[in-house]
């Protein structure tokens, strides 16, 4: 996975006015929580052009993330991450603080495998991907760069669900935690002579 290093400084100035300062001047305001109980909310400034020229890479969202205020690093993950609607510009950025022994909740990829292989494939039958990401729940030392969706025994019109996915040792999606009846479809296979089958 990807190690990603965002350089931040702390900030004191708080607040719509100064926030609208530090945007204007290309940074980026941001707050970090989480960790120990006894650890305290940070506020922080980020500079944009660099952490756009970081969430240019897809894993940047599924990662942890190295946070380094004023030379002192902290393990964090992406928890919310507003953009501008217009211009190329983040707007805030909520971080996350991670522990050895708090479990976390993060988007991961999803790697669709083995289709060539299938009945499906082999009767160049195609698939759609309804879902490339999931929300998992794991400790930190867990997180998986990609979970694995095995496609190599699926059938023409066959539709896969979360539970189809290969799931590592210590790692839940959320959904499934909630119920069968949240098991969503992931992806479908259809004929391209003909409809994709329905969901």
């Amino acid at each position: 996975m990807t190690d990603f290093v965002i350089k931040a400084e702390a900030r004191t100035d708080e607040g719509k006015g100064a926030s609208r300062r530090l945007r204007h001047a290309g940074m980026i305001p941001a707050v970090v929580y989480g960790g120990a109980k006894n650890k305290k909310p940070a506020s922080i400034t980020l500079e944009n052009r660099a952490l756009i020229k970081q969430i240019e890479d897809p894993s940047f969202f599924s990662s942890i993330l190295t946070l380094d205020i004023d030379g002192k690093e902290e393990k964090v993950i992406v928890r919310d991450f507003q953009r501008h609607p217009a211009r190329n510009s983040v707007m805030h950025v909520d971080f996350q603080r991670i522990t050895k022994s708090n479990k976390i909740q993060i988007q991961v990829p999803l790697s669709f495998t083995g289709f060539a292989k299938s009945p499906a494939g082999k009767a160049s039958g195609k698939f759609a991907v309804q879902q490339n990401t999931v929300q998992v729940l794991c400790l930190a030392d867990k997180l998986p760069e990609s979970l694995e969706v095995d496609m190599s025994a699926v059938e023409m019109g066959q539709i896969l669900h979360l539970s189809d996915i290969t799931m590592p040792a210590g790692v839940e999606i959320v959904q499934l935690r909630r119920g069968s009846d949240h098991d969503q479809s992931i992806a479908q296979t259809y004929s391209p002579r003909g409809a994709k089958a329905a969901s």
